[in-house]
């Protein structure tokens, strides 16, 4: 229980200090959002009745402590580019795309990433073990957006498996919705999956060298038993903690795959605030953002927790210390 207060702890201080810093660093970018919205025909007058509505002209720590009460409370602000719809309502609107492309993703990451560990793990040292070994730095090395761009070229236009730049809303049809999703869920997913198999397949190697496995195949167990029962639960303790890099990157938006695919989620409206100096939705976009990335590691700490027992005992002998 101390140990989950003090991670909690640690996550508000780091929401906190990214906030704080993401507020300071976009206050001193040049550009004035006023101008953007009026124009370059605008009067100093228009001007500066704008910057009085939207608060540009109060000093930056006070405008930064006034959105934090106001994003603990629920409100966080209204849109610039969006002519004053609240940033919440934004952020939920888009938020069952990126939320559905994030499930699909990570759905594909494990569904490739677990057998193929495991197929290596069996098949070490093989031919097709440093085959897949070359896929998998292939994969790590190839930039999502140009699988993104590669499967439109090959899926979406030769083949015509489906139409580039074609979204379809969940409410309307939502089999179509999981459908348009795969092929970018899939370009998210193989280079993150690729890295999960290295590391995977690296910890089901170094376990299949302990002692309890030549134990348990002189007792006679299955060498496929031992390496699903035994060791795959002790391999994914050390791997929970790249798999929730992976996740804390998924959920947090894939802002150029969804500019690549035209999906209206969380990181296509980022791109949009950024470009039309929106500052209060960056900054609601990227409180969501670190919420994501420092929720999914707490969890993902305080799983490694629970399941490994060897932990919690050697954290309590340092305390005990």
């Amino acid at each position: 229980m101390a140990f989950i207060i003090r991670r909690a702890g640690l996550a508000l201080v780091t929401l906190v200090l990214v906030s704080f810093f993401c507020f300071i660093a976009f206050g001193v970018i040049a550009g004035d959002p006023a101008s953007l919205l009026l124009g370059t025909e605008a009067s100093a007058e228009q001007l500066a009745a704008l910057r009085e509505e939207i608060g540009l002209n109060r000093n930056i720590l006070h405008r930064y402590f006034q959105w934090l009460y106001g994003f603990c409370t629920g409100d966080a602000g209204n849109s610039i580019r969006f002519r004053g719809e609240p940033v919440t309502a934004l952020i939920r609107g888009r938020l069952p795309a990126s939320a559905a492309l994030a499930i699909v993703s990570l759905a594909f990451v494990l569904l490739i990433a677990v057998p193929v560990s495991l197929f290596t793990a069996r098949r070490r040292e093989g031919k097709i073990d440093r085959f897949i070994n070359s896929l998998v730095a292939a994969g790590i090395s190839v930039p999502n957006f140009f699988l993104g761009i590669l499967f439109i070229w090959i899926f979406g236009i030769g083949f015509k498996l489906f139409s580039p730049g074609v979204y379809v809303d969940y409410r309307k049809n939502f089999f179509g919705f999981i459908a348009c999703l795969c092929f970018p869920a899939l370009a998210v997913a193989l280079p993150n999956a690729a890295m999960l198999v290295k590391f995977l397949r690296n910890s089901l190697l170094h376990e299949l060298a302990s002692p309890y496995v030549r134990t348990a195949l002189c007792k006679g167990a299955g060498f496929s038993t031992i390496l699903r029962r035994h060791v795959l639960p002790n391999a994914l303790v050390p791997t929970l903690a790249v798999l929730g890099m992976i996740i804390a990157e998924i959920f947090s938006g894939s802002i150029v795959i969804e500019q690549v695919f035209a999906i209206p989620g969380i990181g296509r409206l980022l791109l949009t605030a950024i470009m039309s100096r929106d500052y209060p939705l960056i900054q609601g976009l990227v409180a969501y953002i670190a919420w994501t990335v420092v929720l999914v590691h707490a969890l993902i700490d305080i799983a490694i927790q629970i399941i490994d027992p060897r932990i919690r005992l050697g954290r309590a002998a340092i305390n005990n210390e």
